[in-house]
């Protein structure tokens, strides 16, 4: 995970296709520029962060499902709830379910645990879209550095 980057999974552990399901790992860093200002002297992942850890597991299902076909941006967070939390060192267990897909939408479930615990979870939705120019060579790129499967 490098958090000031956005880059936020660090491996797919699930996959699962047909279930429309994805499990995925990330380890928090012990320090980040990040840390300096949320919050001086105790450092926690901000919210919004631990959104972007379900919308990018989630985003990577959608990818993966598609077989690269269209981006999913996401549109709308919905129910989300924050329950304790997250600082460096701590391991991340993200998964994702889709809920709905069609019609250029998706939505998926989404929750964070740390160590058994649910720590973050919530409803997201995403617009599908042809990819913009250069953006599916980089998706591709993360994806095999994450160890995203390919689809068969």
């Amino acid at each position: 995970m490098r958090l000031e980057y956005f880059e936020m999974i660090d491996r797919v552990a699930v996959l699962d296709l047909e279930a429309g399901r994805i499990e995925a790992t990330s380890t928090v860093p012990e320090a980040s520029p990040v840390f300096e200002g949320h919050f001086p002297g105790h450092p926690l992942v901000p919210g919004v962060l631990l959104t972007e850890t379900m919308a990018q597991a989630s985003g990577y299902l959608v990818l993966a499902r598609d077989g690269f076909g269209r981006m999913p941006f996401l549109m709308a967070v919905d129910k989300a709830r924050f329950r304790e939390f997250v600082g460096p060192g701590d391991a991340l267990r993200v998964t994702a379910e889709l809920t709905h897909e069609g019609s250029g939408y998706v939505a998926t479930r989404a929750a964070i645990s740390v160590a058994g615990r649910k720590v973050a979870d919530a409803e997201l939705r995403f617009r599908t879209v042809p990819f913009p120019p250069g953006l599916d060579a980089r998706m591709r790129r993360e994806a095999a550095r994450i160890g995203l499967p390919r689809r068969p």
